[in-house]
């Protein structure tokens, strides 16, 4: 496997998802946490998706409780919490852990193809039209930050 598209995950309600469904288009993928100090950035998020996606970019959000236990345990809480508070309509798939033995096959690519080891939540990896990663924010990079660099693979 070699591209983001070769993979699956997880919805919320448990379903496996191939991520060949977003074939062809740019993908924007964070590992977030609700109770974390970078939560604020869902509002940049949602606003990239919402200026971006009528020209093909999906913002995904994996929860990830990898980290100092940042996110809810019921993954209801979660996708509330972040609807109410952030007006997040862009998905969010079933929490996973992206380090570590137990590590999603998603984000063990995600490393390998830049940067190893994902250090906090809300770190960023921009894949572009044909599944390869493109770039890698760290979580302090704020979303409006990659502005340029979504446009350079819309």
């Amino acid at each position: 496997m070699n591209k983001v598209y070769d993979y699956t995950v997880r919805k919320t309600n448990g379903d496996v998802m191939s991520l060949d469904a977003y074939k062809g288009q740019p993908l924007l993928i964070v590992n977030t946490a609700s109770k974390c100090g970078y939560t604020p950035q869902f509002k940049g998020l949602q606003e990239l998706y919402e200026a971006y996606k009528t020209d093909g970019l999906v913002v995904l959000g994996f929860p990830c409780d990898q980290f100092a236990n940042q996110e809810f345990e019921n993954i209801e809480e979660t996708t509330e919490f972040c609807q109410v508070n952030y007006g997040v309509t862009f998905p969010l798939m079933a929490k996973v852990k992206v380090n570590g033995e137990e590590a999603e096959n998603l984000f063990r690519f995600l490393k390998e193809e830049n940067g190893g080891d994902i250090k906090w939540n809300f770190t960023k990896f921009l894949v572009d039209r044909n599944g390869h990663v493109t770039g890698r924010y760290e979580p302090a990079v704020e979303p409006a930050e990659m502005k340029k660099d979504i446009e350079k693979v819309l």
